[in-house]
């Protein structure tokens, strides 16, 4: 999973994103102090691997990887190339989601790029951009069906399909709002737009206004309706707290976040956010030489999930030996598993499910 964070200059992207990797991003009070994208990748915490490692004692432990992609600030003009807007735009492009940093709160000792405090101005600047860059691509794709139709009239529903999307895009409203069917959505897969990919949008609040009730903070409450409206997902975010956890023990990090109220990080909460909008899970793999998380998106089969593994356990899938994580648990081990009938031999056919344990069997 790659997660893009984006967001107006000075609105505390950068130091959540150096706060949630540990990537050592540079940070400061001035516009387009991000230039070049910083990558970070972090471990997807999963407390089921954790308790095979202890089972199997493996020679190798691999969690399951995010990669955070801090993309350069941008401003009013980007699609046209203000700022750093076009590379801003290719930057986005390579992303699986947007996390979308949102300014909600006030401090007079960090300047703000537009002069004063608003959400809505804020997203309502970087969603034009995206669906300016949109327009310019579907106005492109319709010139060409305009003349594929000339030699085929099968291509009138996918005109048809465009022109409204077109008209949905010059009325300011994203893609993500546009009521694709599923011939609509196949037909505009080879135009990837910007604007149609998932948000969750980081409301970056105060400390008082985060630990506190976040209710009261009438620019935490723009935000959540304006996702509301489109469907995408807020998650209140203190950058400030991020920042001061990050370099915590596991121990200490606990004991702080207790005693602010709070259950768990904001990278781990927005990791389960992340796989929630994208539907992706988790199978495992554990023996001795390894305990490993794999992820791939809900409805996966079985071959398919074996092809995440090597190439040739997809060719040359046979069969998937799967057992149910709690039930592994439960026995101890899989040979108690398998002699209590629990271990399940499944075929092409069989769809994954979350925390499936399993061994591919395959012949290439």
């Amino acid at each position: 999973m790659k997660l893009g964070m984006v967001g107006l200059p000075n609105v505390g992207k950068s130091t959540l994103f150096n706060a949630l990797t540990n990537a050592g991003a540079e940070s400061a009070n001035y516009p387009f102090c991000t230039i070049e994208k910083n990558v970070g990748i972090v471990s997807v915490p999963d407390v089921r691997l954790d308790k095979l490692a202890e089972m199997y004692s493996p020679e190798k432990f691999t969690p399951a990887t995010l990669e955070f992609v801090d993309i350069a600030g941008l401003v009013k003009g980007a699609s046209k190339g203000e700022g750093l807007g076009n590379k801003f735009l290719a930057d986005i492009r390579e992303v699986d989601a947007i996390v979308h940093v949102v300014r909600c709160f006030e401090d007079v000792n960090i300047i703000h790029v537009d002069g004063s405090i608003d959400p809505k101005r804020d997203i309502e600047t970087i969603d034009l951009e995206l669906i300016l860059s949109d327009l310019e691509m579907v106005e492109r794709r319709i010139d060409r069906t305009k003349k594929l139709i000339k030699g085929d009239k099968k291509y009138q529903a996918e005109l048809e399909m465009l022109e409204a999307l077109k008209e949905h895009l010059e009325s300011g409203k994203s893609a993500r709002s546009f009521p694709f069917d599923e011939d609509g959505l196949e037909a505009i897969k080879t135009t990837p737009l910007l604007s149609q990919k998932p948000v969750i949008y980081a409301a970056n609040l105060s400390e008082e206004d985060f630990t506190g009730d976040i209710n009261n903070s009438v620019h935490y409450k723009t935000v959540c309706e304006i996702a509301k409206a489109e469907g995408s997902v807020v998650l209140p975010i203190c950058a400030q707290i991020e920042a001061e956890i990050s370099d915590m023990s596991d121990e200490d990090k606990a004991m702080f976040l207790s005693d602010l109220g709070l259950e768990e990080s904001g990278l781990n909460r927005i990791i389960q956010v992340g796989y929630d909008l994208l539907g992706l899970m988790s199978f495992l793999t554990a023996g001795p030489q390894e305990v490993r998380a794999w992820t791939i998106r809900k409805g996966t089969k079985a071959p398919q999930a074996a092809g995440k593994i090597h190439t040739d356990f997809e060719k040359g899938f046979i069969r998937a030996e799967v057992v149910n994580f709690d039930d592994l648990v439960n026995c101890g081990n899989m040979a108690a598993a398998k002699e209590k009938g629990l271990v399940r031999s499944e075929g092409k056919e069989y769809v994954m499910q979350d925390g499936d344990v399993v061994l591919f069997r395959f012949n290439v």
